[in-house]
This record gives C-alpha cells, sequence and structure tokens, in this order.
C-alpha cells in the first residue's frame, strides 16, 4: 500500500515500532497492524478462529491465522490510497473459555491501542468464526461502526445489545455444521431487534473452512468492508435489508452472488478519507 510505514523486518508498523505490535496490559500485544498509512482516516480490524476451551498460546504459525491471510491482502488492495489502516488481533489464548472470552477481551484491547494510536476514526471488524464471535462481542466499543461476520461462532445465550447502531453483515456457508447458518439467522434477527442494520448472506455449496468459493469470500468481504466504511456502494440487496424494519427477518438468507475478479467501485473517494490531524 502506498504511504505506508513499515518496520525494518518489513512488516507495516508504527513509527518506532519495527515490530507493527501495541504493548497493552500486562504486556500482551494485541494489535498487530499490516497495513498503515500515515494519516489514516479509517480502520479495518481482522480476527481469526480459534478452539471453544483452550488455554495455550496461540504459536507464531497457525491455520486459523493463515486462513485469514488472503482477507488481509483483499482488504488492503481494496482500500489502497485511500488512507485505511488494516491490522490483525493477536489472541493471548487459543480459545474462548466459557465466561472469561478472551478472544473479546484482546479485540477489545486491540481496539482501545488502535484509538490511542489513531485517534477515534470508525473501525470495522472482520471475524471468522471464534473470531466473528469475539468482533460481534466487541462491536459496542465506541470506535466500530460495522461488523463483517464470516461463519461467525453465535451460541443463543450471547448478548446483542452492543450492536445497537452497528452495521452488520453476516456470512455463512450452506453446508456448515460448525456451527449451523441458522444460528447466524437466529442472532442476525436478534440483532436486528436490538438496534443493529443487519443483513445475512447464505455462500451456497461452502463450509466452514471458507476454501470453497474462496475468491468470493475474500473480495465480498473486502468490499463489503468498504462500503461499511463508505468507500464504495453497498450492493442494493444489502442496503435495502439494512433498511427493513427492526422486526423484518426478511433479507437474512440472501444468496452471496459470485464476486469478479475486478469489478468498478462506485463512491470511491477521489482523496484519502479525511482525518483529525
Amino acid at each position: 500500500m502506498s504511504g505506508n510505514r513499515t518496520g525494518g523486518n518489513g512488516r507495516s508498523g508504527t513509527a518506532g515500532n519495527s515490530t507493527g505490535y501495541r504493548t497493552g496490559t500486562g504486556g500482551h500485544r494485541a494489535l498487530v497492524w499490516r497495513g498503515l498509512p500515515e494519516r489514516p482516516g479509517a480502520a479495518v480490524l481482522v480476527l481469526h478462529g480459534g478452539q471453544e476451551h483452550s488455554l495455550s498460546r496461540p504459536g507464531p504459525v497457525n491455520l486459523a491465522g493463515l486462513r485469514m491471510a488472503g482477507f488481509v491482502h483483499a482488504l488492503r488492495r481494496e482500500t489502497e490510497g485511500a488512507g485505511v489502516a488494516v491490522g490483525t488481533v493477536r489472541y493471548r489464548h487459543r480459545g474462548w473459555n466459557g465466561e472469561r472470552a478472551d478472544a473479546a477481551r484482546d479485540a477489545i484491547a486491540a481496539l482501545d491501542d488502535l484509538a490511542e494510536e489513531l485517534g477515534p476514526v470508525p473501525t470495522v471488524l472482520v471475524g471468522h468464526s471464534m473470531g466473528g464471535r469475539a468482533a460481534l462481542r466487541a462491536a459496542g466499543h465506541p470506535t466500530v461502526t460495522g461488523v463483517v461476520a464470516l461463519a461467525p461462532w453465535c451460541p443463543a445465550e450471547d448478548p446483542c445489545e452492543q450492536l445497537a447502531d452497528r452495521d452488520v453483515l453476516m456470512l455463512h456457508g450452506d453446508l456448515d455444521r460448525i456451527p449451523p447458518p441458522a444460528d447466524t439467522r437466529a442472532f442476525a434477527a436478534r440483532g436486528r431487534a436490538a438496534g443493529a442494520r443487519v443483513c445475512g448472506y447464505t455462500v451456497l455449496g461452502t463450509g466452514h473452512t471458507l476454501m470453497r468459493r474462496i475468491g468470493d469470500w475474500h473480495r465480498a468481504t473486502a468490499r463489503l468492508s468498504a462500503g461499511l466504511l463508505g468507500l464504495r456502494d453497498l450492493p442494493p440487496e444489502a442496503a435495502t435489508a439494512m433498511a427493513l424494519p427492526a422486526r423484518s427477518t426478511a433479507a437474512l438468507d440472501l444468496p452471496l452472488p459470485a464476486h469478479p475478479r475486478t469489478t468498478a467501485p462506485t463512491g470511491h473517494p477521489s482523496r484519502p478519507l479525511p482525518t483529525d490531524a
């Protein structure tokens, strides 16, 4: 990405911090920059999946994290030149771990670091599976304006009040059983009732690993995230769904159309997003 600050190891980072990490409470570094323009006016944070129960620390290379590398690349390409910082959340533990909700705590820590460094820029969270659950739980953070949840883990007991006045796009494969897409639809309906603007997509022919139709997953996520940030228009069906009355359950099971490799963005700014600096 043009205009990025990069550390000495080639990974995008902050000035004076060549690792790209932010160090939070207890020395844990939750925020990792993957693309950081000089004057960012918005941000996207990506959260990978994990396990239901595990206190072990994720290794430097893990499959769940690697799965999201293509999404990070697509997001950086989609937002290039628009002043959008792209980062990932680094977990302390592999698991959610019941009431500890460790992944959500790490997401909030990363958002706190983001706000401290960049100011209150509008931020979209992109999360898969456990990362989707963490993104939805952390959506009440003041910087968060929208969430793109990919095959999210949505237990019936999870709260939705934090989604009020947020834009939420939920995508789930029809072949997924870990967790089933019906759980996502039920959560989407509860999110609407709580005051969120929600659109739900079904990605036909795909399961939980996101490997089938991977290009559609990548490109749809990047373009929908850009739409939530105002860099392009949201697809008409998404805009219509999000404008429906709160009690409406229509448009929570829309088939995700194929996303060609190239498409002309609409509503893309001719200059980077404005900043307060």
